[in-house]
């Protein structure tokens, strides 16, 4: 998630996040407004900051730091889009993200009154961040796989009984199950997952593999309704091959440049689904 950025789309992606933090910020204006008001003839200066009608602080940190900072989240504009228009017609939802980047600010403020995790390998990253923003929610894990063994993960786990078994990752015999999140985190129904970390760029990072099959899992375990998921940069081979493989070409809604939007269902409330529904050929 903290990649160069193209320095093509930068002014268009700091646009779109600032666009996104004023919608909600108008959302806000409009609800506090609702309804029929005798307006004052002047305002006058309050001093209570916990218990006056105010922009919530979230959102005008959220403000500031892009109306100000040079540096603007890794995914274009049209990336941006596809999960904001998700975020825009659920939140507030809970809502789990594997990394901690730039565009973590983004993502927590568009949920707002929501619940927002980040799940990050780096523990001098998570102190970095929280220095700057500490009311985001940013939790370390750790990863046991490496991307130099991800054709040996995949040749393993595809097609196998353990791995198509729908259960909570912490009690599955799938190779590819994250059993070492916290606690919390499995006991919580997302609504929305994006992974878009660990690190996978060269081959001892511990690559995307659990991450990927573990989000298709959590969805798939919930005991009603669809999930939302998010891969980013499956233009990479591991993130390509994993996310059709476990999340299935038949839950894809849409990809748009490095970003596929997978819409899992519950298999809880239908049982008897396949791990994957059949594509049924167009021609």
């Amino acid at each position: 998630m903290r990649g160069a950025n193209s320095s093509f789309s930068l002014m268009n992606t700091k646009l779109i996040t600032l666009l996104s933090l004023l919608f909600l910020f108008i959302v806000f204006i409009i609800l506090r407004s609702y309804g029929p008001k005798e307006q004052p003839a002047y305002v006058k200066s309050q001093n209570c900051p916990t218990s006056c009608d105010k922009i919530p602080s979230t959102l005008s940190e959220a403000l500031i730091h892009y109306a100000t900072s040079k540096t603007t989240p890794q995914q274009t504009t049209h990336e941006i889009h596809v999960t904001e228009r998700v975020l825009r017609r659920k939140s507030p939802c809970n809502l789990l993200v594997f990394g901690l980047g730039h565009d973590s600010l983004m993502w927590d403020s568009l949920n707002y009154g929501g619940k927002t995790v980040f799940l990050e390998e780096d523990k001098k990253w998570i102190a970095t961040m929280k220095s700057k923003f500490p009311n985001l929610d940013s939790r370390h894990v750790t990863y046991d796989t490496k991307v130099r063994n991800s054709d040996n993960l995949l040749n393993s786990a595809k097609g196998t009984k353990e791995c198509e078994h729908v259960i909570d990752p912490r009690e599955s015999n799938c190779t590819l199950a994250l059993k070492n999140l916290p606690k919390d985190i499995y006991e919580v129904e997302w609504d929305l997952i994006m992974v878009d970390a660990p690190t996978g760029y060269h081959v001892e990072a511990p690559g995307r593999m659990t991450a990927l099959y573990t989000a298709g899992l959590m969805g798939r375990n919930k005991d009603d309704g669809e999930t939302d998921v998010f891969i980013h940069d499956v233009d990479r081979p591991i993130e390509n091959v994993f996310s059709k493989e476990f999340l299935c070409e038949g839950y894809l809604i849409e990809q748009v440049g490095r970003l596929r939007h997978f819409t899992i269902p519950s298999h809880k409330a239908r049982l008897g689904r396949p791990f994957c529904p059949t594509i049924v050929s167009k021609n």
